[in-house]
């Protein structure tokens, strides 16, 4: 009886070891001591750090893991070591991508801050700078500073094994590089900044590999790391080519966008809708596929493309701006007279409604930057009794480039010398004092060299 417990006990205490063993996470390394050791942090990181908006008081950041995963970040003034802030700490989690918000709200107005990511308490070295900026408070007292952004549309990441066979789509990831080069203040992403494949648009597995995938490009690291971001979305990162209010996961493509990006707030319950501010300057982001009817549906008082709600909130937005620009960012092309494609002329109705509100409303300083068609081009509608409206077209990022239909340059808004029909981007800065602010818009190619560039004083918009 003696033997046969004694027998039983080794039989319990081998398996409980064996278990034990089995619990070790498979990444983990032993010590000479026995001890297990924690995964480097660096190989925790999937993407990012990625500084989000910027305010007086708090600054967004974002940050992805590949496994569950302690992160902060630990920030302080720029050429001031001491003292340094922590923000809160997140648990990332399977279930939201891995993904983090973190908030540092210990900041002054019109500070330049250097930042660390903390994962498991360690810090995370990387070979590019990771700073961000609070926006100044210079109401009542100075002009406004002078400051630039970056403009692009249409990210695409090549996956062969996914891709439709032939020349890959994607290319000129470059193009990063020499936008981080000039260093600009923030970068609006109007649209199509992922885009979703055949796998992907039918499952909340195959959004968020997708918008992992994108985010994950190397060349992107280093200018989501210093440049603030600010994103609307197309119909690419919104789901299937073309689609409208009918696309039937919409509520998880908005939950992957809000997951992935960093913006400071959100107008409806749906959809990406939004606005921030940057010094005298005010940005309306637009969601130009949420509330968007069919486009082969036939014109008229029903056919929306924004949508009752988002143009009531708009105007009423535009009206109570005191912005000296009002830029409002959507995914289509808006000042374009010809009805195809997905240009806005395709909603004659609505269009008409908009330019009458805004001639109506007599607002000052408004105009359009827009994405969508592969080419980059500047285009000015001239309107009786009032400024033109302009609209700035940038795109593409690094998906593949497309030239605009011969009928189409024939028309009245295209500005002559505009058109850029490779992988291009803006550079947008606003300077000069508040009582006479000049824009000048420049566009640059994937290899950084200035393709033109253009003035506009916002006298000329009043």
């Amino acid at each position: 009886m003696y033997k046969i417990h004694c027998r039983l006990l080794l039989v319990i205490l081998l398996q409980s070891a064996l278990l034990a063993t089995a619990q070790v996470p498979v990444t983990s390394r032993t010590s000479k001591t026995g001890t297990p050791r924690r995964a480097a942090p660096a190989t925790l990181l999937q993407s990012g750090p990625m500084v989000g908006y910027s305010d007086s008081r708090e600054v967004a950041l974002w940050v992805q893991t590949n496994k569950p995963a302690r992160v902060q970040i630990r920030y302080h003034e720029a050429g001031k070591p001491s003292p340094a802030y922590l923000t809160s700490e997140v648990q990332t989690h399977e279930k939201t991508a891995f993904t983090a918000h973190l908030l540092a709200n210990q900041v002054e107005p019109g500070k330049k801050y250097a930042y660390e990511l903390l994962i498991g308490g360690q810090k995370v070295s990387l070979p590019y700078p990771t700073t961000f900026q609070t926006q100044n408070l210079w109401q009542w007292r100075t002009d406004p500073p002078a400051f630039r952004f970056g403009v692009g549309s249409c990210t695409y990441v090549n996956e062969t094994a996914v891709d439709r066979p032939g020349t890959p789509y994607g290319n000129g990831y470059e193009i990063f590089t020499a936008l981080n080069a000039q260093k600009p203040d923030f970068m609006l992403w109007t649209g199509d900044n992922t885009y979703t494949r055949e796998v992907d648009w039918n499952s909340r597995t195959g959004v968020l590999r997708r918008y992992t995938h994108t985010r994950s490009l190397p060349e992107m690291q280093p200018l989501l790391a210093s440049t603030h971001n600010y994103a609307i979305w197309d119909d690419h990162d919104y789901g299937p080519d073309d689609s409208d209010r009918a696309y039937w996961l919409k509520p998880v493509t908005l939950e992957a966008f809000k997951l992935f990006w960093s913006n400071p707030n959100y107008i409806f319950d749906e959809g990406c809708t939004g606005t921030f501010t940057w010094n005298d300057c005010q940005f309306f982001l637009l969601d130009d596929r949420t509330f968007r009817a069919p486009d082969a549906m036939p014109d008229g008082p029903e056919k929306t493309y924004f949508g009752e709600k988002q143009m009531r909130w708009l105007i009423d937005a535009l009206r109570f701006s005191k912005a000296t620009f009002k830029f409002i960012i959507t995914g289509g092309q808006i000042v374009n007279p010809s009805a195809i494609f997905e240009n806005y002329a395709v909603y004659g109705t609505e269009r008409e409604r908009l330019f009458n509100a805004l001639t109506e409303a007599r607002i000052p300083g408004v105009l359009f930057i827009t994405g969508d068609r592969h080419h980059t081009i500047l285009q000015k509608l001239d309107r009786p009794g009032t400024y033109p409206l302009y609209d700035l077209t940038v795109s593409p990022l690094t998906s593949g480039p497309a030239k605009p239909r011969p009928e189409e340059l024939k028309q009245s808004t295209v500005i002559d010398g505009t058109l850029v029909t490779d992988r291009n981007f803006g550079l947008l800065s606003v300077s000069g004092p508040l009582n006479d602010r000049v824009l000048n818009i420049k566009v640059y190619d994937q290899k950084g060299i200035q393709r033109w560039t253009r003035d506009l004083r916002a006298a000329e918009l009043k």
